[in-house]
């Protein structure tokens, strides 16, 4: 509901600050006091057309702001999320609006600048207005529908309807997607079967690029390994040098060596001298042929782990350099031409099996429209129902109104099938025809401003449950009537108040009784110049004010003996 209006440098208003509470608000004054100017700040912040002449002689600028404090599952959060504006559970949302005097504006959410459009859409999520020059909401036959049906329509055939569409309309997808496949397969059925054939006879697998590529990794390293190791070997092996060609490689060397240096030793069985002199070198010789002869030994393990095999080197790398080549012509990473090998062959199988898989689909489809349409025409049947019931509890809203010749109808016309949607085949209109004889016409065409107005009240009276709008402002809705026919206004007002919140415009005594609070709207001069000023009056200013009211000028003790009686007050 509405629960502020901060009010700048509007027309007479210069400042001006105002709370509102929940049900109903009646706003009274004498003619020209500024009431409309209220309306008129209200309809800025509400995204209404700014004109420059609203904004107060000599201000640079005007602003209104209006606050709000919706329920935590009204449409107008959804809608504010949409256009990026996020708000809190509980939080308020302030609508703002600054009016230059050159005419240009600016609009704001909750200090967020947004565009005028959104701050359109979202004031008329928060507040409708019924006035005798301007209605929202109920004139919108947009609005029909959904208020058709939250007045007297199960939500399970709501819901059932609405599936219902889901369901046709996934099978219908789901045909014209494989329908779509097979024609565009059939165009491309001579690339596809030379395509599958290539990665049919590759058959690339899942990891093989990457293992292939380790592979060769691995190979490449153990060549490497194989020539070192037998680079190594030829070093150690006969005829390697020149001096080894005679004598047989370093092994023959150091075994001739060995036995010069034998010479140097005494005689098997000599008794003269200890150790020889050609000992150690004896040993050192021998050390080192042991070595060698390990050394070889190690080197032919080696040359024998480390064998490469040329031949499978080759064929990793043709095999690596096939998938490659693959992937470049079909434009993919290697890693995908398994996934391409079956899509591919699953299209061109479907040239084969499409046939059989589209009648099936023909049929799911056939299927979900056929249980599209019996679940709108149980919805059709519950409006037509709704209709006729709606029409005869606002046709008994009528007569207390000075509607008593006016004839209320709801509409329903069968969509075309291209308009049908989540919300079943129909299109609802309300329409009215307010003489006998005169066929029904939409409500904003048909109906004079005050018939209007008094119209959109008693829909609101019996319509108010299923309104999404959380407040209400009636303009003079009592405009021209009195007596009677004001106190039952007064109190449709007021029944529609115990549910919604409601401001009304109003001149009638009768109708300003009703009200759970009222403001006075009056003019006054401050520093020479008129002004626009409001107060909330309390039980004596009020009772004070509805005796104005009956009385005129002159406030006599009658006037107020009847204010009393009208307000329930001795």
């Amino acid at each position: 509901m509405l629960t502020a209006l901060a009010i700048r440098d509007v027309v007479l208003i210069e400042r001006l600050d105002l709370n509102f509470g929940p049900g109903l608000t009646v706003l009274t004054g004498e003619t020209g006091a500024g009431k409309s100017i209220l309306l008129d700040s209200l309809g800025l912040a509400l995204g209404a057309r700014a004109e420059a002449d609203l904004v107060r002689a000599g201000a640079p600028q005007a602003s209104v702001a209006a606050c709000f404090a919706p329920r935590a599952e009204h449409p107008v959060i959804a809608l504010l999320a949409e256009g990026g504006i996020v708000t809190e559970p509980g939080e308020d949302i302030v609508l703002r609006r600054v009016l230059n005097a050159d005419g240009r504006s600016r609009a704001f959410v909750n200090d967020q600048p947004v565009g005028i459009a959104l701050l359109r859409r979202a004031g008329a999520a928060l507040v409708e207005v019924q006035g005798q020059h301007e209605q929202m909401g109920l004139a919108d036959p947009a609005s029909h529908l959904p208020l058709l049906d939250a007045f007297a329509v199960k939500p399970a055939l709501l819901e059932a309807a609405a599936a219902a569409w889901r369901a046709w309309r996934e099978a219908a997808a789901a045909r014209d997607a494989a329908r779509a496949a097979i024609a565009a397969a059939e165009r491309d059925r001579d690339w596809l079967e030379h395509a599958v054939g290539e990665l049919a006879t590759l058959a690339p697998r899942a990891g093989e690029d990457e293992a292939l590529a380790a592979e060769r990794l691995a190979l490449q390293h153990a060549e490497r390994r194989a020539e070192a190791v037998a680079a190594a070997a030829a070093e150690l092996s006969p005829g390697n040098h020149g001096r080894d060609r005679r004598n047989g490689g370093p092994g023959a060397a150091l075994r001739a060596a060995a036995r010069a240096l034998q010479k140097l030793l005494p005689p098997p069985g000599s008794t003269g001298g200890g150790a020889s002199a050609a000992d150690p070198a004896l040993a050192a010789l021998e050390r080192a042929e042991e070595a060698l002869a390990e050394a070889e030994t190690l080197l032919s393990r080696l040359a024998a782990e480390a064998e490469a095999d040329p031949r499978r080197l080759e064929q990793a790398e043709e095999r690596l350099f096939a998938l490659r080549a693959a992937a470049r012509k079909h434009n993919v990473p290697v890693s995908e031409l398994p996934a391409l090998f079956d899509t591919l062959a699953s299209r061109l199988a479907s040239l084969r099996t499409g046939a059989d898989e589209l009648v099936a689909l023909d049929r799911a489809a056939a299927a979900a429209r056929a249980g599209y349409q019996q679940a709108a025409a149980a919805l059709s049947a519950a409006r037509a129902e709704a209709a006729r019931r709606l029409e005869r509890a606002v046709t008994r809203e009528l007569p207390p109104l000075r509607l008593d010749k006016a004839k209320f109808h709801v509409e329903i016309v069968p969509l075309p099938e291209g308009e049908w949607g989540g919300a079943g085949t129909d299109r609802i209109r309300f329409l009215i025809a307010t003489n006998p004889g005169q066929p029904p016409g939409p409500l904003g065409r048909v109906a004079s401003g005050g018939e209007l107005s008094r119209l959109m009240l008693a829909l609101k009276v019996v319509l108010a449950a299923g309104s999404p709008v959380p407040t209400l402002i009636f303009d003079e809705v009592d405009s021209g009537i009195g007596g009677a026919t004001a106190a039952a206004v007064g109190e449709r007002l007021a029944r529609v108040a115990a549910g919604l919140q409601v401001l009304v415009v109003t001149h009638s005594p009768q109708v300003a009784a009703r009200g759970a609070a009222h403001l006075l709207v009056a003019k006054t001069l401050a520093a020479g110049r008129a002004a626009t000023r409001v107060d909330a009056l309390d039980p004596p200013a009020r009772r004070e004010e509805i005796a104005r009211m009956l009385a005129g000028e002159t406030v006599t003790e009658a006037a107020r003996a009847a204010a009393g009686a009208l307000l329930g007050v001795g």
